[in-house]
Formats: structure tokens, C-alpha cells, sequence
């Protein structure tokens, strides 16, 4: 991974990210993942702060139906996606 402005980047995304759309379900997904990984750090450090808890669990729902929505219209991409973020899949 690389550090650009302080965020972690994954380097397949970057060059992607000029010619991709932004509207795209596999960007909003690696959007999501990083507004993701942000409050999952913090809830390791702070188990009982349920108001971030609840934030992140906002963004895993988001999350989540995106890669539904994916999975059931193109299971390729939806695979490739799962694999290059190195998620779990549904």
C-alpha cells in the first residue's frame, strides 16, 4: 500500500482512478472501504465509543449493498473487486 496525503492508497486503484468513473460501484466500494478502515482503527483503541461504532456500521451496510448490487449483476467484477481489496466475501 501507498501513503498519499496521509491516506492509505491501494496502488491498483490509483491509476484507475483517473480514467475510471467515480460513479462506478467498484469505486464507491473502494471509497467505502477506506472511510472504512478510519473508524475501525479507532474502535480498536476505544471499544466503547458506540457512536463511531455506529458510524462504521452505517458504512459496512453501504458497503455491503454495493457489493450485492455488484455480485448480482456481474459476479466477475464482483470477484476481481473482493480479491484486489482483500475483503471477505458475502
Amino acid at each position: 500500500m501507498k501513503k498519499k496525503g496521509g491516506r492509505k492508497i491501494l496502488g491498483f486503484m490509483v491509476k484507475e482512478e483517473k480514467e475510471e468513473n467515480r460513479g462506478s460501484v467498484e469505486f464507491q466500494v473502494f471509497s467505502f472501504t477506506n472511510k472504512i478502515r478510519r473508524p475501525a482503527s479507532h474502535l480498536e483503541l476505544h471499544k466503547k465509543d458506540f457512536s463511531s461504532e455506529r458510524g462504521l456500521r452505517i458504512l459496512l451496510g453501504k458497503r455491503r449493498r454495493l457489493l450485492a448490487y455488484l455480485a448480482k449483476k456481474n459476479r466477475v467484477r464482483y470477484k476481481k473487486l473482493i480479491s484486489q481489496l482483500n475483503i471477505r466475501e458475502q
